[in-house]
């Protein structure tokens, strides 16, 4: 039991339990994915054989991470051990199944993936097909319907039959969804293509409706652990029934108090009804922390109790007590994002020991010193002489310690919430990481990879259209559409040329495919498509399009040697399926070099940068330190115009501002503003109810001589 000598008790009571159904109910920085691990490798040292063993998780930063954990430690403790288990994301799952069974489904093996840009493309084409208007039917809103009907597992059959039914009133919208759908489906399949949605829709299905398959992966997979099932949807929660009714050795790992994703169909039925799935069901609660402090844990707890529908759980922790959660009341946002901005120069201070934490004249400085801003009252600017300014300038030139500037993170529940908080990070000059767009979703990316799907499927007319004119090429849309409709016979000659050039170049793509390693496959689409040539002659913009492109030729040297014949998955494939599986938590934007100054850019390993994101980003990460920004009711809790939150709503706002209060290591701050421009409109605003649910006791007020304050609420 060597393995097993890192866990404390109830660890080690759920990474022994080997048959029959188990939910390890694992609270905050309680060290699931540990568990979780060691519970996979006692499967390998108990004599179960690795190939048997299937891990999900929902990201694939997640999967990676559990992935390594489970190589190092059969490493140490099964040597020669060649074969692991399949650890995977439930999108990956889903098409390995469906590439599998590709001609049962009608697709080929090299069928694409629509991202979203993709996907809204072609609902937008089905509207105008169906004389419908965009404006008026937004695409983005009709695939948001229909995603949510498929993570419902509803089928379009039924959903048009429901939509056509009077007694059911679905409405006008349903019935134009129902028409929509339907043309979109039909385009995909003339595509040889699926959406994101399909991937699990479709895998499920078929394991529904195929006993004979469905056997095949019950028998393959005879241990099923699912990662973050409070989480699931419906498709995955049946795609986890389905895979483990075998013999029902499934363990699901979870937290009621951080189910924070009903708006993407994220069931809490799901994990608070696995007992009554499971009746002979094991329950092990994991309620030691090792992450935060006693004082953020007692906040956490006093705050997640009001929920009603949760399991009895209390997080403890042996960590020292440590510091009082910071309060700060803003006059608007402007002065919350300068009180962010000073508060981590005085962090940094503090760490460095630059000047004393009791020299209230320079703090003052920090905190009180907005420039070029009107925000604050006049005091703060009469503090603000030549030689103070030239101070503070000296000050903000000695904070470039990268390993203190990642440990801070700042949170907000609305994306608009970032514009302050980025001007602020800028006039202070502090590196900053924004987590929002993806590598994959930068144009020029999505344009590169799109070369590679069009050679590997040449039907993929999303891909076509996204590529051939770029390089512009002169190919119009008329004569597109004739392409499409394979109607070229009458296009003059020049035209002709142009497009044979064209699928000669895909031609050319695909045997460099077959015979190339993948980065050398990316430099040589880059050089014969014209891409280098077009964004070598531009102006900086280009410069630094061309040079993501360029990271995409570095970032596939990762996939040259992955090649694996006996699954028949090329280092390209696995490129594309990774490209396209890419999800919001796998990867935080490097900078966005535009707003980040010049001599801070480069790769994370290279700078420190403190973190915005909001807080559904934040799940599955931890920082020493954690702002926590806009508690304000109606915005943290959120609310929309004109509605009343019902109490489900409440308690999901609720258990957002937990997994908010749990990512912190050290100290976290409250932040609220009086005032806040939203829309145009200055708000005036009142206390979140959140910041009345902590213990006055655990709190301090920020901005003030004197340490701790009377709060009034």
């Amino acid at each position: 039991m060597q393995h097993l000598s890192g866990l404390n008790d109830k660890q080690k009571e759920a990474a022994i339990h080997k048959d029959g159904p188990l939910l390890i109910v694992a609270g905050a920085g309680a060290g699931k994915t540990k568990t979780i691990t060691h519970r996979i490798v006692n499967l390998i040292l108990s004599g179960v054989a690795p190939e048997k063993i299937l891990a999900v998780t929902f990201t694939n930063k997640a999967a990676k991470e559990m992935r390594e954990r489970i190589l190092k430690e059969i490493g140490k403790h099964a040597k020669g051990q060649d074969s692991i288990p399949f650890v995977s994301t439930f999108h990956s799952l889903g098409v390995y199944i469906i590439k599998e069974n590709a001609r049962i489904l009608g697709l080929t093996k090299y069928f694409s993936i629509l991202d979203e840009n993709d996907a809204n493309a072609l609902i937008k084409e089905s509207l105008k097909e169906l004389s419908l208007d965009p404006k008026q039917y937004e695409p983005r809103k009709i695939k948001n319907i229909i995603s949510r009907e498929k993570g419902k597992f509803i089928h379009l059959a039924d959903y048009t039959e429901n939509a056509n039914d009077p007694l059911l009133s679905v409405g006008h919208m349903g019935q134009i969804v129902a028409q929509v759908w339907n043309l979109y489906e039909k385009k995909k399949t003339a595509e040889n293509a699926l959406d994101f949605d399909d991937l699990l829709l479709k895998a499920t299905k078929l394991l529904k409706d195929n006993i004979k398959i469905r056997k095949i992966y019950q028998q393959k997979w005879e241990y099923i652990h699912i990662d973050e099932y409070q989480d699931t949807n419906e498709v995955q929660y049946l795609m986890s029934r389905m895979l483990s009714e075998n013999n029902s050795n499934i363990c699901v790992v979870g937290d009621a108090d951080q189910n924070i994703y009903s708006w993407r169909g994220a069931n809490l039925k799901n994990i608070l009804s696995f007992e009554k799935d499971y009746p002979k069901a094991k329950i092990v609660l994991l309620e030691e922390n090792y992450r935060s402090t006693k004082n953020i844990l007692e906040a956490a707890n006093e705050i997640i109790k009001k929920n009603k529908y949760r399991p009895d759980k209390n997080l403890f922790t042996e960590n020292i007590i440590g510091e009082k959660i910071g309060f700060y009341e803003a006059l608007d946002e402007n002065d919350e994002a300068d009180f962010v901005a000073t508060k981590i120069l005085e962090i940094l201070d503090r760490a460095n020991d630059t000047f004393s934490n009791g020299d209230d004249a320079k703090q003052d400085i920090l905190r009180k010193s907005i420039i070029g801003s009107g925000s604050v009252s006049s005091d703060f600017f009469s503090l603000r002489t030549a030689k103070q300014l030239s101070s503070l300038e000296k000050i903000k030139e000695n904070y470039a310690s990268p390993a203190k500037l990642s440990e801070v993170a700042v949170l907000y529940r609305a994306n608009f919430q970032s514009r302050a908080l980025e001007e602020a990070m800028l006039r202070y000059n502090i590196p900053y990481q924004v987590l929002g767009v993806k590598f994959f979703e930068r144009k020029e990316i999505k344009d590169t990879l799109g070369y590679l799907r069009a050679a590997l499927n040449p039907e993929s007319l999303s891909d076509i259209k996204r590529i051939i004119n770029f390089p512009t090429r002169g190919i119009g849309k008329v004569t597109l559409a004739k392409i499409f409709a394979k109607n070229t016979e009458n296009l003059p000659i020049k035209t002709k040329i142009k497009i044979n050039n064209f699928y000669k170049l895909l031609g050319d793509i695909k045997e460099k495919i077959v015979t190339e390693k993948p980065s050398a496959v990316i430099k040589f689409v880059v050089k014969y498509s014209g891409i280098e040539g077009e964004l070598s002659s531009g102006g900086e913009e280009e410069n630094e399009r061309l040079a993501n492109i360029k990271e995409l030729a570095t970032l596939a040297l990762k996939y040259d040697n992955l090649g694996n014949a006996k699954e028949n998955i090329s280092g390209i494939e696995r490129l594309l399926e990774d490209a396209a599986l890419a999800s919001d938590q796998d990867s935080i934007m490097i900078n966005e070099r535009k707003n980040v100054p010049i001599e801070n850019r480069g790769s994370a390993t290279n700078i420190g940068a403190v973190k915005l994101m909001t807080v559904h980003a934040s799940k599955g990460l931890e920082f020493k330190y954690i702002f926590i920004t806009g508690l304000e009711d109606g915005l943290f809790p959120n609310a929309h115009e004109g509605e009343t939150k019902i109490n489900e709503d409440k308690e999901e706002e609720r258990r957002l501002f937990y997994v908010a209060l749990t990512r912190a290591k050290e100290k976290v701050f409250l932040c609220f503003a009086n005032f806040r421009t939203i829309f145009g409109a200055r708000c005036i605003n009142t206390p979140s109810e959140f910041i009345s649910d902590i213990p006055v006791d655990l709190l301090e007020k920020e901005g003030e001589k004197g340490g701790i304050k009377t709060i009034y609420i």
